[in-house]
């Protein structure tokens, strides 16, 4: 291979040369990444800013619906559109004893109760579960999942009345009932036939 010699003064001029080419090179890179870039910051803050997909949660819908059974429901959904979901209310229903405006919990059991003297109660619904227990609640001894059988009782009130009894003893009365949060007078005259203390 043969040797090439520069002088003093080409080199120079290559040099220059060689660093005016980085140079527009360099620019051009810098507008490309410029305009590239908030095109890429917009689509990080769509992605961001997109909800998360959401989920599903199974209900179980049993009373006096008119078609009880096992829904699928978007998380978030209420009560009122798992009671949808299942064909709506009969002509019997108490819709009174339930919070439509409750959020669904994925795998509980929604009970709509029959009004009191309702042909065949709740359980005329075909497929679901008697409204009333066969015996009385204890009041001193039920479980959560045992208060929330109850009619109009969901998890957070069993769960309420759960945790009175802890903080103050045994329940003397059916009455004391009025003294847990969120029950009042008319909720402890609906169930003083399905409870004892």
């Amino acid at each position: 291979m043969p040797v090439v010699s520069l002088t003093r003064r080409q080199a120079l001029v290559l040099g220059l040369a060689l660093l005016a080419v980085l140079a527009l090179a360099g620019t051009r890179l810098a507008r490309t990444g410029a305009t590239a870039a908030p095109h890429v910051s917009a689509r990080l803050s769509a992605l961001r800013a997109a909800p998360a997909p959401r989920t599903q949660v199974v209900v179980d819908v049993v009373g006096a619906v008119r078609h009880p059974g096992l829904y699928r429901l978007r998380d978030g959904d209420r009560i009122s559109n798992a009671i949808a979901r299942a064909g709506g209310p009969t002509p019997h229903a108490d819709l009174a004893a339930v919070n439509l405006a409750a959020p669904l919990v994925d795998g509980t059991q929604i009970v709509v109760p029959a009004l009191a003297g309702g042909p065949g109660g709740a359980s005329a619904a075909p497929g679901a579960l008697p409204v009333q227990p066969a015996g009385k609640v204890s009041l001193g001894s039920a479980t959560v999942e045992q208060l929330d059988a109850l009619p109009g009782v969901g998890p957070v009130t069993a769960q309420k009345i759960v945790d009175w009894r802890t903080a103050h003893g045994p329940f003397r009365s059916v009455d004391a009932l009025d003294d847990v949060p969120g029950i009042g007078p008319a909720k402890v005259a609906q169930l003083k036939d399905l409870v004892t203390p």
